[in-house]
């Protein structure tokens, strides 16, 4: 979703028992939002200035304590609605899965007379009513060391990541912190410091860990790294390494159905490895865990590219899964997300040809993208002038220090200048320097584009002055315009009919091209070294691996709304290309027309 676009959503749907998650990565776009709704609503606001002694903290915190109490007024407003009536309080109720006890309840009530049993029954079910989690998410790499406003710099403890951990830390959230982005053993050591991650004497846990995965082994080792402080992991949420928005961390060719198939294998096999480590913790600091942790297993979730009811059934049913993720589609549902209306449009229109894997972030790591944003046109339009790039205004993603001492963004002016000028100086042909200029032109400043969208919306800043980015799933292409909330809902539970086509290709499938797109690209870009060679047999094998088990799948029955067909076609045209790409892996030599 970015920095911006679901800033705002647990106050536009938490009251309808929907949960969601919260970029706390830029917190001086959490301030804005503060005091946007602050004025709003008439909360007390006072600025947190951007050099005050743990700034950055106290403005997550703040921020996070305020999406809380709006949150609670929501639902006490919801609550207080009357029963037998077209208002939230019914769309709360009849929004709940079908499986759900209190959505049977709430149809029971419906068939009661008039009364004193009648009565007791609303009150049971208001008592009931609760708010979907307030969710937060940390990419634990974004971990840049901070300086005073003079150019001191500050301790560990104020690094980006250790800061924003403490402001959720410090909030009244009870909920969950999802960790991205790979292993951050610094930060996970300082969540020790904080007594809301662990057992209370209820054994309750009031701030819950979520890890974001790419595969088994990943889980295993940062369940341990967790369990050996005595720290359990709520939820091990398994993603799509490249069909998923934001940015891509590709897997090395596993496909998500062959992850998922290891992760049911040896789901347990988590639990047994990480309790006694647990347990040990506890006891070694003197502390009775509670007998209500004993039967606690980490929940297994998934996301990246669901895009049917059919597909959500088969992650419960043939995998096991507790829960699915949706975000991309929601992207077209302004009940729910904080979108401008030009970037919104822009979504609305899109083709599969127009969502693409892109160079553009600044940290080099891919990065979904769609063509067309406003970031984009700014960027070009400050090539070639005395001040291509960005200010830079926010830094989060510097990490270049070729020309400073302190860490510059690729996207900033700053860096990109002096570039442009020593690659202008390289005794090269113009042909080498257009693709050396290409390579940083391309770069986009994300800190302040990506949370710009939200604060058109929220109308706080012009859309004139504000260049938008935004990084969709390439699954939004099949979405093709505006959706109310209970739309969306009742396509995600399969109670509508599709909202999607039926042409549209399996999730399984639109992952397997994208991971051949993917190692095409690498083998493009490959400096044909063995080290680089082997990882490319590997990956490609991988990739075989996990298409031989889609094809299986593919045999069995088919869920409604699930185009289990279209994956054998795919498979064969993907294979095709993988044994063109075997001879470019093989050979010594890279073949001309496989330049770059």
């Amino acid at each position: 979703m970015g920095t911006g676009h679901s800033i705002d959503t647990p106050i536009r749907v938490a009251h309808f028992g929907i949960s969601s998650v919260i970029s706390i990565v830029d917190d001086l776009l959490l301030e804005r939002i503060r005091e946007h709704y602050s004025k709003k609503h008439g909360l007390p606001f006072e600025r947190i200035q951007r050099y005050a002694e743990d700034g950055r903290a106290r403005r997550i915190t703040a921020y996070l304590n305020m999406v809380k109490e709006l949150v609670h007024r929501n639902m006490e407003a919801v609550k207080q609605l009357p029963f037998f009536q077209s208002n939230d309080k019914a769309k709360y109720f009849e929004m709940l899965p079908d499986t759900s006890p209190l959505k049977r309840e709430y149809f029971e009530l419906q068939t009661m007379p008039a009364g004193s049993e009648r009565h007791a029954k609303e009150h049971l079910l208001t008592e009931q009513m609760r708010p979907g989690s307030i969710d937060v998410n940390i990419m634990v790499k974004l971990d840049k060391i901070n300086f005073t406003k003079s150019g001191v710099m500050l301790s560990d403890e104020f690094s980006d990541a250790k800061a924003a951990l403490r402001g959720y830390a410090n909030s009244l959230l009870e909920s969950c912190i999802v960790f991205s982005a790979g292993i951050n053993q610094s930060l996970f050591s300082y969540i020790a410091k904080f007594g809301d991650f662990y057992r209370n004497e209820m054994g309750e846990i009031r701030k819950k860990i979520i890890l974001k995965v790419s595969d088994f082994r990943s889980a295993l080792i940062q369940g341990k790294l967790m369990a050996r402080k005595g720290l359990e992991v709520h939820e091990f949420r398994i993603e799509s390494g490249l069909n998923c928005g934001g940015h891509a961390f590709a897997s090395d060719g596993h496909l998500l159905p062959a992850l998922l198939k290891e992760f049911k294998e040896k789901r347990e096999q988590l639990h047994k490895e990480f309790q006694p480590m647990v347990l040990r913790f506890y006891e070694s600091m003197g502390w009775t865990y509670p007998v209500k942790g004993l039967e606690d297993r980490p929940l297994m979730t998934v996301q990246g590219g669901i895009g049917t009811h059919g597909e959500a059934r088969r992650m419960h049913e043939q995998f096991g899964v507790d829960r699915t993720g949706w975000a991309s589609p929601f992207l077209l549902v302004p009940e729910a997300t904080c979108v401008d209306d030009a970037t919104r449009e822009l979504l609305r229109k899109s083709k599969e040809e127009d969502l693409y894997v892109s160079d553009n972030s600044p940290l080099g790591v891919p990065f979904n993208n769609i063509r067309g944003t406003g970031s984009q046109l700014w960027t070009k339009m400050r090539q070639g002038t005395d001040t291509p790039g960005s200010p830079c205004p926010k830094g989060f993603l510097v990490s270049n220090t070729e020309f400073t001492q302190k860490p510059i963004c690729l996207a900033a002016t700053e860096y990109q200048k002096p570039k442009y000028e020593q690659i202008a100086a390289m005794d090269v042909s113009e042909e080498e320097k257009a693709a050396l200029r290409a390579k940083i032109e391309i770069k986009e400043c994300l800190c302040e584009h990506l949370g710009n969208g939200a604060l058109i919306a929220l109308g706080v800043v012009p859309e004139s002055k504000s260049p938008q980015s935004i990084c969709p799933g390439p699954n939004i292409a099949w979405f093709d315009r505006i959706y109310t909330l209970r739309e969306m809902v009742d396509h995600i539970y399969g109670r509508c009919p599709s909202l999607v086509p039926p042409e549209r290709p399996h999730m399984f499938a639109k992952e397997i091209v994208m991971y051949v797109d993917y190692l095409e690209r690498l083998i493009t870009r490959s400096g044909r070294t063995p080290k680089e060679l082997a990882y490319l047999r590997e990956f490609k094998e991988n990739l075989e691996f996990g298409m031989s088990y889609c094809l299986e799948l593919a045999a069995g029955g088919a869920y409604e709304d699930e185009h289990l067909a279209s994956i054998p076609s795919c498979v064969e045209q993907q294979r095709e290309r993988l044994r063109r790409m075997s001879l470019l892996i093989e050979d010594p030599v890279m073949p001309e027309h496989a330049e770059a």
